[in-house]
């Protein structure tokens, strides 16, 4: 049943201390998780549904969410970077009532209410994210009610919440048993036999979007998607032409399984590593980590191609970067950074067949300026 939004009070409360009233829209509830923003103009569809967000309330800083709706995912599953809403609660400046597109089959109210995740609106999104960039990104609660909202016990529970890195949210979003993917067509298979036959990659899913996987097989390879915690002899007996490991939410050091992969992998076969593929490659490997104050969220961001001397703007999405001082002895050569903070945002290795990068190649949403790398890396094999 369709709730009305107009009945809809809603509360954000930062661990800071602010607490921002606005109306409410999705579903009424209660929710809690790290507070982030995210620069993207146009992509909500996709941006709402990838896997990256797990444990994190969304902020968007372009002011109107909604406008062209939601389409069918099974029309467009293009449009959609997994089966659901990702984030565990949505902030917007305003929530669009009356979408307009042709493809449009509900509002991004009806959207998040099917999905059970509460949205607030009529917020300064733009305060918000200033003080995001100030002070970090902190924990934060968010209820959707129709009645009065306590929002003292808001800001108790959002100030009582664990540290982000306190989860394991891989093991929520990576899948729990093999998926396959046939080459060209791109479409999800019942199991092995009905792929092709011919060249495979192996994923490694630690909340992979699914462009990425159609990236792979657009190129004619066939696709074998495991979970983040199988074996090196689970990868292998897939017998891949390259492994990739995918983007994923939360701390990387928490997730031990996938860096014994890459340790005992990388040697004898290539890899194209990507987000958390990469932040696990440079921890694998020996280098470490550090959390970034604000992390890197949207599709604007400017990456310095040191081999080509060029510069892409990139789709990104995670809050953890390699340091780059601890990558001596680890065989990691740095071959992109950040324009914006110097962050290491690619990295290939001077013996193993293995390239990284820190940005989202796929682009969905976002510029498609380094899309090339999946030619690039397919043609080396």
């Amino acid at each position: 049943m369709c709730i009305n939004m107009a009945k809809l009070n809603a509360v954000l409360a930062l661990a800071d201390g602010s607490i921002y009233r606005g109306m409410g829209f999705g579903s009424p509830g209660r929710t809690s998780g790290e507070l982030v923003f995210d620069t993207t103009m146009t992509g909500y569809e996709e941006t709402l549904t990838d896997p990256s967000f797990g444990g994190q309330i969304l902020t968007m800083t372009y002011p109107l969410i909604g406008n062209y709706g939601v389409t069918d995912p099974s029309k467009h599953p293009e449009r959609f970077e997994s089966d659901g809403i990702q984030p565990s609660g949505f902030v917007v400046r305003e929530a669009c009532k009356e979408p307009s597109h042709r493809d449009s089959v509900k509002t991004i109210h009806q959207y998040l209410e099917e999905n059970g995740v509460p949205g607030i609106e009529g917020v300064d999104t733009r305060e918000i994210t200033i003080r995001i960039r100030d002070e970090g990104v902190m924990n934060a609660a968010l209820e959707v009610a129709e009645g009065e909202i306590d929002a003292e016990s808001l800001l108790e529970e959002a100030r009582a919440r664990p540290d982000y890195s306190e989860f394991d949210f891989i093991q929520l979003v990576s899948t729990k048993k093999p998926k396959f993917i046939r080459a060209e067509t791109c479409r999800e298979v019942s199991n092995e036999g009905e792929l092709s036959g011919g060249k495979r990659c192996v994923i490694i899913d630690c909340g992979m979007k699914r462009s990425i996987s159609t990236r792979i097989a657009e190129r004619k390879f066939d696709v074998v998607v495991l979970p983040y915690n199988s074996t090196p002899d689970d990868v292998a007996s897939f017998e891949p032409r390259f492994i990739m490991v995918s983007n994923g939410p939360g701390d990387p050091l928490r997730a031990l399984e996938p860096q014994d992969t890459i340790r005992k992998l990388a040697p004898d076969y290539p890899m194209m590593n990507i987000c958390m593929g990469h932040q696990l490659t440079g921890l694998a490997l020996g280098g470490s980590h550090f959390k970034l104050k604000f992390g890197h969220r949207g599709g604007n961001q400017p990456v310095k191609d040191l081999d080509r001397d060029k510069v892409y703007i990139t789709t990104q999405n995670h809050g953890f970067a390699i340091n780059p001082d601890s990558l001596e002895n680890t065989g990691l050569r740095v071959t992109m950074t950040n324009l914006n903070d110097a962050s290491i945002e690619g990295m290939v290795h001077q013996d193993y067949r293995i390239m990284t990068t820190q940005f989202h190649p796929e682009a969905t949403p976002g510029p498609l300026d380094a899309n090339f790398l999946f030619d690039e890396f397919v043609n080396s094999l």
